[in-house]
């Protein structure tokens, strides 16, 4: 049984914690390169095949509204493992879907219960030293970043090579074994006395009390709003002329975002000496000036690669730099928090989708350019409004 001490140093369990985030949350994302197959498996609609990737942002934000408070008052050595079987179990019903409404339901299932990773992260922050917490969050956010990075990749290689629902059946396994190994591994630890509506009534307190929860989660919001905005029309733009790629090859795109995904555990490193508020700024900069490589990429296929790239990591500063902010601001309800922020996160995520899908059916291109750069514009509003709270010390630098 690992150390209820500190974890840092029990690299194999770090390991195993951060591919079964990026197991789960990469389940979510398995549909993205897959719309074209999808379409025309159940000869639906583009609208209606593009709606799943929707779906899966909308249940995940739901799962972590509903699911992840349920850390802070559970058994979380039992707890994230069943979550994780759940989200197993929704796969497996991907795989076997006959028509696009079994699909969805599997999607709405996986969604709900991948949230296993959000609780896995902050949980992984009671485990060790105050000054390890960036660089442990970090560390995992890399494995969840690149956890939907290659599913993407993976989805679309399997989809070329074999058949699209392949990747629902290799995940599910993979899912399932986490799961076991986690239930054997995870330390044990105790809940709070609090019931399940009392939970809630504590969320409302938070949000209320804690202003830079609030503000830095809508800067996560807008942040994954525009990178979903390139998710959510990646396979219609790269599939139809000029490019005309397949979804192995859209897929594999997705690589070059592992740069930034990478970058997660040397921000927590820094994070932790104090610099978030600059490395939130470096991550603004990188969210505006992708989009203007994305734009480019009409006239050469290298700006999207470049802007794919860029854009990413710059999702990956901001996001290091608000959860190693906000898992500081209450010690003892860092699973609430936790679900605040990542409901502003992935309520963004399928906001950006949505705006994303109407942006592309009614302007094209340059219409999905225009509103993803607006997003972007909007997080670094919000962390000048951080900033500038911090300087009036509204609150404290974190």
């Amino acid at each position: 049984m690992p150390s209820t001490q500190d974890i840092s140093q029990n690299r194999k369990l770090l390991w195993l914690m951060a591919i079964s985030c990026g197991l789960t949350a990469g389940a979510n994302y398995f549909c993205q390169p897959l719309i074209h197959s999808i379409q025309h498996s159940f000869h639906t609609s583009t609208a209606q095949a593009q709606f799943t990737v929707t779906l899966a942002q909308i249940s995940y934000a739901v799962g972590l509204l509903f699911i992840v408070p349920l850390g802070d008052i559970t058994q979380k050595s039992k707890f994230i493992p069943l979550l994780m079987a759940f989200s197993g179990i929704g796969l497996l019903l991907s795989a076997l879907s006959i028509n696009l409404y079994m699909l969805w339901l599997g999607t709405v299932l996986a969604g709900l219960f991948s949230v296993a990773a959000q609780v896995l992260i902050p949980f992984s922050t009671i485990m060790v030293q105050p000054n390890k917490i960036g660089e442990t969050v970090g560390f995992l956010i890399s494995g969840l970043l690149i956890g939907i990075l290659l599913s993407t990749s993976l989805a679309g290689i399997l989809s070329n090579l074999l058949h699209w629902k392949v990747v629902y059946f290799f995940s599910a396994f993979l899912i399932f074994w986490c799961a076991y190994q986690l239930k054997k591994q995870l330390p044990q630890t105790k809940g709070t006395s609090l019931n399940y509506f009392d939970v809630f009534k504590s969320m409302k307190a938070l949000i209320t009390e804690e202003h830079r929860l609030s503000i830095r989660g809508l800067m996560g919001g807008f942040s994954f709003a525009s990178m979903s905005i390139l998710f959510a029309t990646m396979a219609v733009y790269l599939s139809a002329p000029p490019f005309n790629l397949k979804d192995a090859f859209i897929g594999m795109i997705s690589l070059v975002g592992i740069i930034g995904a990478l970058s997660s555990q040397y921000v927590g490193k820094f994070a932790d000496r104090g610099y978030t508020v600059q490395l939130t700024f470096i991550g603004s900069i990188l969210l505006i000036s992708s989009w203007l490589f994305l734009y480019l990429s009409q006239q050469h296929f290298i700006y999207y690669i470049i802007g794919f790239a860029v854009l990413n990591t710059g999702v990956a500063f901001t996001h290091s730099c608000n959860q190693s902010i906000i898992y500081k601001l209450r010690p003892n309800a860092k699973s609430r928090i936790n679900s605040i922020y990542m409901t502003f996160y992935f309520g963004g995520a399928a906001f950006g989708s949505a705006m994303g899908i109407f942006a592309w059916n009614h302007g094209g291109w340059i219409w999905a350019c225009i509103t993803g750069l607006v997003f972007a514009i909007l997080t670094t509003f919000f962390a000048v409004i951080d900033y500038l709270l911090v300087q009036k010390k509204y609150y404290t630098i974190s």
